[in-house]
């Protein structure tokens, strides 16, 4: 199959999901890896695991370096399915492993989610684990995105297992990041970052912060590409998503019944980009959420369409405005609009939720009755170049 070193002595383990498209309601264009590492040393260590499924995979790679029974320590830097769902398995075939989780929430998660019956050695940060030559440490970075997360850093070596952070959903025969090349690259972290961890960006701001005061070579995500020549372009794009920096870029998205509302959000559009503003025009019917959101995380202005239905939103709209209130975006402006036939509701309605997911509302009347006419789209015209005037 080919072995796949990171450094002397440690390998990647992991398994390729060419076909996935779905990933619990992410869109994945691209499939994605599993990424799991072995460690040779006087203690053997298998870092993280794959998904279920994959388990075949991933045995296979370990097999071609050492026998399952020569396997000392598992460390499981997070309790999701994804990184978890072999556990129960390569414990039954490894017989001498002892599993290594965070003390807290690592165990307790664990043994829920996979009704573990065996020991499980809890770590907190700054503990050592021996492996001989080298030792391993623990960074704890809960909420990254569940209770249960950890880094592990390997010093000397100067890798960082970073698990769901710094990670993509890319499937490639490729492993590093030199290979594959920043343009593929990058946006599939920043739609991932999006997407999983957007909504945590003061606490990615402080793990940032925390992992500047280590040395770092490499960085081993959990999903995706391996990191090892453009640390800089990754670090520095986490720390600029986590504090929520934004670009001139206003982003319209939007629904619609029988094209009125599709009419106002293109002459918004025309009225932002006559002003010099880059624009994203999606249309919720046509473009998957969680690529409309990879646009939204560095957008400066949101402007969302829906057309009144049943005196409520769109159901698309309603649901794209739920998705975006537990990412809680930062640093936003923005407003609604729609068209309405005999009883008005969806614009204001969708106005209100925008409100709760942080967006600062600008006031704005771009609710029109039946098929907006020339003065009508006229004012949603001027309202784009108003609101360019507030982005630049």
């Amino acid at each position: 199959m080919g072995k796949v070193m990171l450094a002397d002595g440690i390998y990647w383990v992991g398994a390729i999901d060419w076909n996935i498209r779905n990933f619990h309601g992410y869109s994945t264009h691209k499939g994605t890896t599993y990424n799991a590492y072995l460690i040779v040393d006087e203690k053997v260590t298998l870092i993280d695991t794959v998904k279920a499924p994959f388990y075949g995979e991933m045995v296979s790679r370990i097999e071609e370096i050492v026998p399952l029974d020569k396997i000392d320590y598992i460390i499981a830097n997070h309790a999701e399915m994804d990184h978890s769902g072999s556990l129960p398995m390569i414990l039954r075939d490894a017989p001498n492993a002892n599993l290594v989780t965070l003390q807290k929430f690592g165990e307790a998660n664990l043994r829920k989610n996979l009704h573990l019956d065996c020991d499980i050695t809890p770590i907190k940060e700054g503990d050592e684990l021996p492996l001989g030559k080298r030792t391993l440490t623990f960074v704890p970075t809960p909420m990254l995105h569940w209770p249960d997360s950890m880094v592990t850093y390997l010093p000397g070596d100067n890798i960082l297992f970073s698990n769901d952070a710094f990670g993509q959903h890319i499937a490639s025969s490729q492993r590093f990041d030199d290979e594959l090349g920043l343009d593929t690259i990058m946006p599939e972290a920043e739609k991932y970052y999006a997407n999983i961890l957007m909504l945590f960006g003061d606490l990615i701001t402080r793990t940032v912060d925390k992992l500047s005061g280590i040395e770092i070579d490499m960085i081993a995500p959990s999903h995706g590409i391996i990191w090892r020549s453009h640390l800089e372009a990754i670090i520095s794009a986490y720390a600029a998503w986590g504090r929520g920096d934004t670009s001139n870029k206003a982003v319209v998205i939007y629904d619609t019944m029988w094209g009125s509302t599709e009419k106002m959000a293109r002459a918004i559009a025309e009225g932002l980009a006559s002003e010099g503003v880059e624009v994203k025009l999606y249309s919720l019917t046509s473009t998957d959420r969680s690529d409309v959101i990879k646009e939204v995380l560095d957008a400066r202005a949101l402007l969302v369409g829906s057309p009144t239905l049943n005196n409520g939103m769109f159901p698309s709209v309603a649901g794209f405005l739920c998705y975006l209130k537990g990412l809680k975006p930062k640093n936003k402006i923005g407003t609604t609009f729609g068209s309405y036939g005999w009883a008005g509701g969806g614009a204001q309605l969708a106005r209100a939720e925008l409100e709760q997911a942080g967006v600062e509302i600008i006031d704005s009347n771009l609710n029109f009755k039946f098929v907006p006419d020339k003065e009508e789209l006229d004012e949603c015209v001027e309202f784009g170049k108003a609101i360019a005037g507030r982005i630049k």
